[in-house]
């Protein structure tokens, strides 16, 4: 894990928030690669949510909200942490989160004082007067922005249950214990779908996304032995869902862990908003001639964590033959999916000379109206090789000195380090080829 965290900030992915001073605990921000790698993990998503699917809307809701809905839905009195002190260091943890033998993390001790409730949402105020009419809160989940929304959809787009509303943006949760890196953060980015159905098929469709969900992770590329179901207890699910099960990754500084959560949040929201509100959040049948109120099922997931499991998986180290000194010696390579890959193709002039350099500028300039590229031409060509494998550059186009006779230029694959001869004319066309498989 230490070298993933070292990797990830050595290399452009993420940064520590704030960091020139001494930071901000829980806050991360995305590098120029990190930014690449999350925006290709939403596209990916919104493919398979929304795009290929007929049923299914996109929805871009505001993080402010009106303080009633966050009454209405419960998480005012209901979204909470257990919080207890340290009476020796006065150090605060979630009560869940601490070792079976309750000594603390900081001094040791295990004198603690009494779990008590502490709500995870960031209180803020809306206009210049700071005073309790004033005050709303930094959502801590999209979904509510989907049910405020759902008579509007309906009007606005004649949809037929069951349907899908589908949503990505930041979320906020003022968590007691942060760490791991992006395990467990207080500002984050959800992709989040609530699918609306009959209450009679909810069951059926909880076990259809379950399947639909754990076939996407498989697809992007995360080994299956790193994943597995886990239904909760009844203990431990929400104060709205009926039924709950995890996506679990095997997490290596914790083992098994939630990745993703999928939810059965029957019809408690839409009931909840319609009695609050005065306002009508049914649904007409057409065919039965009568109004339903949906019952939901939530696939819920943070792009920050996907993107961490996506790297800890991909992070290899191998020992591979160096072209300079032809002897083995470990490369560092990330095994990322081509199609998440922050970088697809570097181009590489052998070395710097002029001419090569004019033929691989106007390759990059082709290629870069397509695809995500990048021109290095400092250091070995051997040193650019290896700084590509660790940011997952799964193609390098070398330009040398044949390519100014035979008009081609050497293709090296990442992960075979297998190289081929490619017309500079079919470079574009060989590229969209790799890409376009699974």
């Amino acid at each position: 894990m230490d070298k993933v965290v070292s990797l990830s900030k050595r290399r452009g992915f993420i940064f520590p928030g704030s960091e020139i001073y001494s930071g901000l605990g829980g806050i991360y921000d995305l590098g120029p690669l990190g930014v690449e790698l999350a925006n290709n993990i939403k596209k990916a998503w919104w493919k398979n949510i929304v795009r290929e699917r007929d049923n299914v809307v996109g929805l871009d809701s505001a993080i402010l909200m009106n303080r009633q809905v966050w009454h209405t839905s419960g998480h005012v009195e209901s979204f909470a942490d257990p919080l207890v002190e340290c009476k020796n260091c006065h150090t605060r943890f979630r009560d869940d989160t601490l070792p079976k033998s309750k000594n603390c993390p900081i001094c040791g001790k295990k004198d603690w004082t009494a779990p008590r409730q502490f709500n995870l949402m960031f209180k803020t105020h809306i206009g210049p007067l700071e005073e309790e009419g004033t005050e709303t809160f930094l959502r801590p989940e999209t979904a509510q922005g989907i049910f405020v929304n759902f008579g509007n959809v309906i009007d606005t787009m004649r949809v037929k249950l069951p349907f899908g509303i589908a949503q990505i943006g930041k979320g906020f949760r003022n968590e007691i214990t942060t760490g791991n890196f992006l395990f467990r953060v207080r500002e984050f980015e959800m992709m989040e779908l609530e699918y609306f159905t009959f209450p009679e098929t909810a069951e059926k469709d909880f076990e259809y996304w379950q399947k639909e969900r754990m076939d996407w992770h498989l697809s992007l590329g995360l080994k299956k032995e790193s994943l597995r179901f886990r239904e909760h207890e009844d203990n431990e699910r929400a104060h709205y869902a009926t039924r709950s099960v995890d996506i679990e990754y095997n997490w290596p500084f914790m083992g098994w862990g939630e990745l993703e959560g999928i939810a059965n949040r029957t019809d408690y929201d839409l009931k909840q908003h319609a009695k609050m509100s005065g306002k009508d959040l049914s649904y007409f049948d057409e065919e039965t001639k009568k109004k339903i109120v949906p019952y939901v099922i939530e696939p819920s997931i943070g792009v920050g964590r996907m993107m961490l499991a996506l790297i800890i998986d991909a992070y290899t180290e191998e020992k591979a033959p160096t072209a300079e000194k032809g002897e083995a010696e470990t490369r560092t390579v990330l095994k990322l999916n081509p199609t998440l890959s922050p970088i697809k193709v570097a181009i590489l002039p052998l070395v710097k000379d002029v001419k090569l350099t004019k033929i691989a500028r106007e390759i990059h300039k082709d290629l870069r109206e397509n695809w995500e590229t990048i021109y290095d031409e400092v250091g070995t060509i051997g040193r650019r090789y290896r700084r590509q494998d660790e940011i997952g550059t799964p193609y390098c186009v070398t330009v040398d000195f044949d390519s100014l006779n035979d008009d081609a230029v050497t293709v090296r694959d990442r992960d075979s380090m297998k190289q081929e001869r490619i017309k500079v004319d079919e470079i574009n066309n060989w590229v969209m080829k790799k890409l376009s498989r699974p």
